[in-house]
């Protein structure tokens, strides 16, 4: 599994992403208000902040917006085949 960590309210965005990926990885939205010291730890500054995750190694990191398509190409990437 590959989850996505977004710290966003970009929901449309999450629910294209997560419908894409199906089976395959997992979105995970952060309300960083309610989780304070969880988006401390892992240095969010700028909403939103997107990361992806493998095997619990964060592989790719970015701060900003992202349209669904390039995010759901950047997750392929790291989808084992």
């Amino acid at each position: 599994m590959l989850p996505l960590l977004l710290a966003t309210k970009a929901k449309s965005v999450l629910k294209d992403v997560a419908a894409a990926l199906g089976d395959k990885g997992k979105v995970i939205k952060i309300d960083v208000d309610k989780n304070a010291e969880l988006s401390e730890a892992l240095r969010v500054k700028v909403l939103p902040t997107l990361m992806i995750y493998k095997y619990s190694e964060m592989v790719w990191r970015q701060s900003g917006e992202q349209d669904a398509n390039t995010l759901i190409g950047l997750i392929q990437e790291h989808i084992p085949s």
